[in-house]
């Protein structure tokens, strides 16, 4: 079976984005890959983190997980510190990769901007890492939003050089994205031009998966929109991004086409709409929540999971870096 390895990082209160562009996607690839699911701790370091709430926060990532439907029984869910050979991977990948390599990453000159200068050493290597953990496990298959797609042409990179340069042909396999459809980038509510962050200094700009029914439907009313009726037809939206990130998100929380919500709504104004997409949100998010507030209060079973997935994961990961080990010359007596 082609095996999966995704991952998500453990950075504040994960939000409607990563539920839909990721974890959704997650729950489906599980009937049909073997599949390995990680709360990359070790990424989210590259800037720096509260330690009491970076492990809050990986514990929040994984009780998501569950709630959401991945099974922790027949896949697994770990966090990637957990797993020495990820780092010991990362390295020997650091001396693989070219700098004009990482040089051409755009994700590293739009998150350290102006101050290149300060930013860690991490986020600038993040890339490698990133190959580490895909190709720790020779996943065959790596679940990706189009801002990720250039790392994990990295990862290939790095793959057909270490195998070339070893003599190793095909040790290393090239994973394959997979890239998924309308819900892959959900936008900020307040700047339909902005992808939904974390980050963003704004709490209206994002739904988290923990917010309340109120909540969210007080978040809904109060997203940036335009004066303009909802148009008929998806050539309506353009230069219109706000109207086209609630379109596209009530399409995803329905498991409906684009073309096909704007069909319903067509016409309509942004008072209606959004009463409706609140009342989808709700709909959807609210078991999922209520799973995730009980796994929350019962932290010993949440760490229970990652535990157990993390002794699978090294027992998977550690044969494959020994013969790694082995291949670049390391000497082992």
């Amino acid at each position: 079976m082609s095996r999966i390895f995704s991952g998500i990082q453990s950075t504040g209160n994960l939000h409607l984005g990563n539920y839909l562009g990721a974890v959704r996607n997650w729950v489906q690839l599980q009937h049909d890959y073997e599949c390995l699911f990680c709360v990359v701790d070790m990424h989210a370091i590259t800037v720096w983190q509260d330690p009491a709430a970076l492990k809050a926060s990986t514990r929040e990532v994984a009780a998501a997980m569950i709630a959401s439907g991945v099974d922790a029984k027949k896949h697994i869910i770990f966090n990637q510190s957990q797993v020495p050979a990820h780092a010991e991977l990362a390295w020997i990948f650091n001396c693989v990769a070219r700098l004009g390599w990482l040089n051409r990453m755009t994700q590293f000159k739009d998150k350290a901007g102006k101050n290149r200068e300060n930013a860690s050493v991490g986020l600038y290597a993040y890339p490698n890492l990133m190959a580490a953990d895909i190709l720790l496990y020779k996943a065959t298959h790596v679940p990706v939003g189009e801002d990720q797609k250039q790392h994990l042409e990295l990862a290939r990179d790095i793959a057909q050089k270490f195998n070339n340069d070893y003599g190793v042909e095909d040790f290393f396999p090239l994973p394959e994205p997979m890239i998924f459809g309308t819900a892959t980038r959900v936008m900020s509510l307040k700047d339909g031009t902005k992808k939904m962050s974390k980050s963003d200094p704004s709490d209206l700009s994002r739904i988290t998966m923990t917010d309340d029914a109120d909540t969210i439907a007080k978040k809904i009313r109060k997203a940036k929109t335009d004066p303009e009726p909802l148009p008929d037809n998806a050539k309506g939206l353009e230069g219109r991004p706000e109207a086209a990130n609630l379109l596209g998100i009530y399409a995803a929380l329905s498991d409906t086409t684009l073309d096909e919500t704007i069909a319903k709504f067509a016409g309509e104004g942004f008072g209606t709409f959004k009463q409706h997409l609140a009342d989808l949100a709700v709909a959807k998010l609210d078991p999922i929540q209520g799973e995730m507030r009980r796994l929350m209060a019962d932290i010993g079973h949440v760490d229970a999971v990652l535990k157990d997935g993390a002794e699978r994961a090294r027992a998977m990961a550690e044969p494959i870096i020994a013969e790694i080990k082995e291949t670049v010359g390391f000497l082992n007596v």
